[in-house]
């Protein structure tokens, strides 16, 4: 379903530049647009290919006339306004990201440069296409840790707690800058949780998903009490999608799924689906979870008010964390391919529980 469907179209969105599209969320949504029987539009999906990167998670469109990838990286100005030009593109979708928290702990230069300096690169693009309109999808990390009540809003003050939320909440002010001072049209997101299909294994319901397959250990940080608002990526493409068509100029809207779980309650709850799925008791896998130190400055919870983009836009999520944790475990039972793939060395693993 395209936003048209839901609420008037605000602006007229067709032929789209995606930053970061063989990631994780950029190309599930890429495949959600070129699957939506309404769309007449085209892709152009600029990669640099890092190591989330996967040209795999978009098979199944890759000959579709209306998708071109292009191999580049974000900050090359040139490349970007040439593809703006030739392409006709009339509006950005930025995915592209460094987003793995405890990678940005170990090392924080390349948070800076790809999402805070790729950033503003392309926003010095637009800022000289002044019909592109920009959306930034950014996340709920920038509003730092909540408390066991409350809940993050579009009006939260920002209160990063690690040089990846840093570096996120740095681009989301470059954006609403280029919006006030440079009239830009923008629009912003920032998520919950995702997980689903082709998400990167060092992500946790796929680590533990994978670890219990192999029977290797579950590290889980601190007691597993952190508490976590789950968003299928499905779901979230569907709200970028609607708020590209439908979304007010220089506003910001949080997307959440409606579904906080604890990191330990959530595990065993994938276990139970795994192990129904497989026909053995879940003793089998609950015997595999191992508590390690936690992280540093690990935010103890998020979640996600999205009563503003269901009262403007009409967006709610469709899957229930039950409904959308079946059908990742059941994808990732019947893709051992993707995942060896993704296991063969190329890729570093890391525990991550983000």
């Amino acid at each position: 379903m395209s936003a048209m469907k839901t609420t008037p179209a605000i602006r007229e969105v067709k032929h789209l530049l995606v930053t970061g599209g063989a990631g994780f969320i950029g190309s599930a949504f890429i495949r959600y647009l070129l699957n939506a029987p309404d769309f007449d539009g085209t892709i152009v999906n600029v990669d640099s290919l890092t190591y989330a990167g996967n040209l795999d998670n978009l098979t199944a469109i890759a000959d579709d006339p209306r998708y071109t990838f292009v191999r580049g990286d974000i900050s090359d100005q040139p490349l970007i306004e040439s593809l703006c030009n030739t392409r006709k593109i009339d509006a950005i979708v930025h995915f592209a990201a460094e987003s793995h928290v405890d990678r940005s702990i170990n090392g924080p230069q390349s948070f800076l440069e790809t999402n805070v300096m790729g950033t503003f690169h392309l926003l010095e693009v637009v800022r000289r296409q002044l019909h592109i309109h920009f959306h930034h999808v950014s996340t709920d990390e920038v509003y730092g840790a909540l408390g066991k009540t409350g809940y993050f809003t579009e009006n939260t003050p920002y209160h990063p707690n690690s040089p990846y939320s840093a570096s996120k909440a740095a681009s989301d002010h470059l954006v609403n800058a280029y919006h006030h001072t440079y009239g830009i049209s923008t629009t912003l997101s920032n998520c919950s949780n995702n997980y689903g299909p082709f998400q990167f294994p060092e992500k946790l319901i796929p680590l533990m998903l994978l670890n219990c397959i192999k029977s290797k250990p579950l590290p889980v940080y601190g007691q597993g009490n952190q508490i976590r608002d789950w968003l299928y990526v499905d779901d979230h493409a569907e709200a970028i999608w609607m708020i590209l068509n439908c979304g007010r100029n220089g506003s910001t809207y949080n997307i959440g799924g409606g579904a906080e779980r604890e990191n330990l309650a959530l595990i065993s709850q994938m276990i139970g689906i795994l192990a129904e799925v497989q026909g053995v008791p879940a003793d089998t896998f609950k015997e595999l979870i191992t508590f390690v130190k936690d992280r540093p400055g690990h935010d103890y919870r998020y979640a996600i008010d999205y009563s503003k983009i269901k009262g403007e836009l009409g967006w709610s999520p469709r899957h229930s964390f039950a409904q959308g944790l079946r059908k990742t475990v059941v994808w990732y039972l019947d893709h051992p391919q993707w995942v060896e793939r993704i296991e063969s060395g190329v890729y570093g693993m890391a525990i991550h529980t983000r």
